[in-house]
């Protein structure tokens, strides 16, 4: 892997927040520009954190069962999340969990993972193999008004959901298959058609392409997990910047902050089967944050806008 820029910005430093939380599978990361806080999830903790710029005042929600995304709702009130078994709204004060719908239920081999909410407040999720050993998993759309539709199939491990800048193009990728896929989004109807590579990811170092976010340029940036590093690729698809990260199990990133210029990167203790690799770090599962990156992100949107 090449990068065309130097890997590691002048001026950048790195910092973690979130005091001693060490989650076992930290991922889907939100920044929420309306309150102004993150939220984040432990996928096999089963658990939903939220917490300012910073780190400080932690909010942390159970939740029954392996989580693997979320979407905070239009009103703050709560937020749509994407656990093992099916969509679920999570209300913010009760800490109550109420199912929505099942997508998969003949499917017990799978559960619903990364997504994001697209231009028109839609939650557009991926299913994945809970083995990572078979085309099993699915994208799916939640509409606002709770109908939801299968857009794609044949995934294994879905990842990396997000749009460029102008909404056009839906970016995702199937993690092992070593490659980030780009398809023709259609807002009206949010139907993907037209997939093909959009880059090449490199997996030399035993990596596989995890979660994505779109800066301000419409560059994609990637989290490279087990090979600890977070990839910066142009919208003609070719590697910009490479940043090496403390651990190898980063998962996911997301620009946040006040002015949209922290890049925060979420990162697991424990990989989610035996096989993966391990790591020793004394900060593995704890979220860091990027600064003095020279770049700054998009606002995300609510689910419902």
């Amino acid at each position: 892997m090449t990068a065309s820029k130097s890997a590691m910005s002048t001026g950048m430093r790195m910092d973690t927040i979130g005091g001693d939380i060490r989650t076992l599978l930290g991922e889907g990361p939100v920044w929420d520009v309306e309150s102004q806080r993150l939220f984040w999830i432990d996928s096999l903790g089963c658990r939903v954190y939220s917490a300012t710029e910073h780190g400080a005042e932690v909010r942390t929600w159970e939740v029954p069962g392996p989580i693997g995304s979320l979407a905070v709702r239009a009103d703050g009130s709560g937020a749509i999340i994407a656990l093992e078994k099916g969509f679920h709204h999570l209300d913010f004060a009760s800490g109550d969990v109420d199912l929505i719908v099942d997508p998969e239920p003949g499917l017990p081999q799978n559960r619903l993972n990364d997504g994001k909410v697209d231009a028109r407040g839609r939650f557009v999720v991926g299913s994945m193999n809970m083995l990572e050993d078979g085309p099993t998993g699915s994208i799916f759309v939640l509409d606002t008004d709770f109908s939801h539709r299968m857009l794609d199939t044949g995934i294994t491990v879905s990842n990396g959901p997000c749009w460029s800048n102008d909404g056009k193009t839906f970016y995702f990728t199937d993690s092992w298959s070593g490659s980030i896929s780009a398809y023709d989004y259609d807002a009206d109807t949010a139907a993907i058609t037209n997939k093909r590579q959009f880059a090449s990811v490199d997996t030399s170092g035993g990596g596989a392409s995890d979660g994505s976010t779109v800066d301000s340029q419409g560059y994609l940036w990637n989290a490279l997990v087990y090979d600890g590093k977070i990839v910066r690729y142009s919208p003609e698809g070719t590697v910009d910047r490479i940043i090496d990260m403390p651990v190898k199990k980063v998962t996911s990133v997301m620009f946040g902050g006040p002015n949209l210029d922290k890049l925060f990167v979420t990162s697991m203790s424990r990989p989610p089967l035996p096989h993966l690799p391990q790591d020793s770090s004394p900060d593995a599962g704890t979220v860091f944050v990027l600064t003095g990156l020279g770049v700054t992100g998009v606002p995300e949107r609510r689910f419902g806008v």
